[in-house]
């Protein structure tokens, strides 16, 4: 047992343990081992310094992430030499992401590889298939609960077919995104199961407890999360002991406090990596460290461990991005978010705020949102998305309601009554998730279609759709389309009949696909054929727009409170810029000559071509949006 010391004796340790290897590593991959296991030794001592077997744990990880890179493919290598001669390639203005259920979309990965010609219609160039691997039978988190992530659902094929998919999909210019669990797993994964019986191996790959006096003494400070499902952090076992469990009771949370979990979740990341995968999203990322007397959310340690497995990518895998899910308050999101963490993160604030705008006919909040809260470091981007899987939480922060002469708590009781439809006058029929009687809170879950006013048969409800997608297309970074969103599917509401599925109201939200909305997308007289039709003509512009690459966003207010604004500058010396103007109301707003008396008269519409004279002003139609090519005066 040795524990770490000096980073110069410990780089020897290295340089040996490479060299009994016997195995040829080329120049470049040494280049990137000289370059990253000085990170990777200031962040084992961080986290795993004061363990005597601190220095052993470091050596296996090296050895296992050089093994990763002896196996990685041929195509992967010369993928991850492009990547480096292009770094900012996932800021481009042809992003465009799609997501969904592999059985759900297609029934399963011979289905996606089927879809393969219509994504290329749609324009995907990054597909998110939700959780595939084995999972428990039954109730497991939409697959969130992973038995074994080598292993795919058998219902939805094999890994060699995954692994065919990546390969087909990335000739087809789309990158393959999939989930990294890798908080917790399910309570049937070979780790759990050996944990429980008492092998030493495993022993503390889980917290596991005799008796509730140190899960009390955690619970004081941590919060719930899933309260419909448990009470607390911790599930009891049949024995009588306790087990930590942030989630559902099936899902069981990993101890990162021994390096050998972090070394073990790291070789199931590297499998992934050389299986395809361009994109991990990192699950949870705000649980993943434990300290008694705190929250147990978003602790230091976390962004460590992140910037751990981003140093071993690195090394055995570069041309592999993560993309952060932190659902925590807006201002922790960006703390994950850098080159050397998440290069990627969804945005729920934007995301919410665009909800909430809907509702209220009022774009302050968002207009603060996109003001305060939307840089970025260089090297990283947003992704942008009207809702997602999941449901859809009001992550605002209560100063910026405040200063508006909003009240968070009741603002946020109102708009879960106006989503579930329990509002006079509401457009939205969508379902409460998470509903809790005693404190009020709630979540809220549809589909895009049925939340924005299809179903109800609202005269707004195409535009509101097209007008969320606008902003989702035009705010940076990369947009992302829950699929059979763009064909206007409306709630499935047939979830509460299905065992596995009527405790979890998200269900409606993820139908199967409608073969029938999709046959109608080129068909202008259905609701499918128009909303298709103007988010296809929405991403064409786009991507011939230079100016949407990247994140930067210029400020552009108006006195409108229904009417949001914002530049995208040109790149370069370009003076030109792009000009989004959004109106989120029921009337028609116009957005006078002195207002846009910055800006040159003469402007160019992006979505049509044509030539738009600002000297009189700008009419905005309800629910209406423009993409105006501007210079300024």
């Amino acid at each position: 047992m040795t524990a770490l010391s000096s980073l110069e004796t410990d780089t020897a340790h290295v340089v040996a343990q490479v060299a009994s290897r016997g195995i040829p590593v080329d120049g470049e991959t040494i280049a990137r081992v000289r370059a990253e296991f000085p990170r990777l030794h200031r962040l084992f001592r961080a986290l795993y310094g004061a363990r005597a077997d601190g220095l052993e744990a470091l050596l296996r990880l090296i050895s296992l992430t050089l093994d990763a890179h002896d196996a990685r493919p041929a195509a992967l290598r010369a993928l991850d030499r492009r990547r480096a001669a292009e770094p900012d390639w996932f800021q481009s203005e042809r992003m465009l992401g799609g997501v969904c259920y592999v059985d759900r979309f297609a029934g399963d990965l011979e289905g996606i590889r089927r879809a393969i010609p219509y994504f290329q219609e749609l324009g995907l160039t990054y597909l998110h298939l939700m959780p595939l691997f084995q999972s428990p039978e039954g109730s497991n988190d939409g697959g969130y609960a992973v038995s074994d992530y080598r292993t795919v659902d058998p219902s939805l094929g094999t890994m060699d077919e995954l692994r065919a998919l990546a390969d087909d999909l990335r000739a087809a210019g789309i990158s393959l995104v999939l989930d990294f669990i890798f908080n917790h797993t399910s309570n049937e994964h070979h780790w759990a199961r050996r944990a429980v019986a008492g092998d030493p191996e495993f022993a503390d790959f889980y917290l596991i407890y005799p008796d509730r006096e140190l899960p009390d003494a955690y619970e004081r400070t941590t919060r719930e999360i899933f309260p419909d499902d448990h009470p607390g952090s911790f599930v009891p076992l049949p024995d009588g002991r306790w087990i930590w469990a942030t989630f559902y009771r099936f899902q069981w949370d990993l101890n990162y406090a021994h390096p050998d979990v972090f070394a073990a979740m790291a070789g199931e990341m590297l499998f992934l990596a050389n299986q395809g995968v361009e994109i991990l999203r990192m699950d949870a990322v705000a649980f993943i460290w434990k300290r008694l007397g705190t929250p147990c959310e978003s602790l230091p340690e976390a962004h460590l461990l992140l910037q751990a497995f981003n140093a071993v990518l690195r090394i055995a895998a570069p041309a592999v991005l993560f993309k952060s899910e932190a659902i925590v308050h807006p201002d922790e999101v960006k703390d994950y978010i850098s080159p050397d963490e998440c290069q990627l993160s969804y945005n729920p604030l934007q995301m919410a705020l665009t909800w909430e705008a809907l509702a209220t006919r009022d774009a302050r909040l968002l207009q603060r949102a996109l003001d305060e809260r939307h840089a970025l470091p260089e090297g990283t981007a947003w992704v942008t998305y009207v809702r997602s899987h999941d449901d859809i939480g009001w992550t605002f922060d209560d100063t910026d309601a405040a200063a508006l002469g909003i009240a968070g708590a009741s603002h946020r009781r109102f708009l879960n009554d106006f989503f579930i439809g329990r509002f006079d006058g509401s457009f939205s029929r969508g379902y409460p998730f998470q509903e809790n009687p005693r404190t009020g809170d709630a979540r809220i879950a549809g589909t895009t279609a049925s939340l924005a006013g299809i179903e109800a048969g609202d005269a707004g409800g195409e535009d509101r759709v097209v007008l969320a997608h606008a902003l989702a297309f035009s705010t940076g970074g990369v947009p992302l389309i829950y699929l059979g969103d763009e064909v206007a599917q409306l709630n499935d509401d047939s979830f509460a009949d299905d065992p596995d599925h009527r405790d979890d109201s998200r269900w409606v939200h993820r139908p199967r696909r409608s073969d029938e909305r999709y046959a109608q997308r080129h068909d202008p007289t259905t609701p499918a054929g128009r909303v298709f039709g103007r988010l296809r003509e929405l991403i064409e512009r786009r991507r011939a727009t230079p100016e949407f690459a990247g994140n930067a966003l210029v400020l552009f207010h108006t006195p409108h409170a229904s009417v949001l604004g914002y530049t995208r500058p040109g790149r370069g010396d370009s003076d030109a810029a792009v000009l989004v103007l959004a109106n989120v109301g029921d009337d028609a707003q116009l957005v006078t000559a002195e207002t846009l008396r910055g800006l040159e008269p003469e402007a160019t519409d992006v979505i049509t071509g044509g030539a738009v004279n600002l000297a009189g002003g700008l009419i905005l139609a309800p629910h209406g949006f423009v993409w105006l090519r501007v210079r300024g005066r």
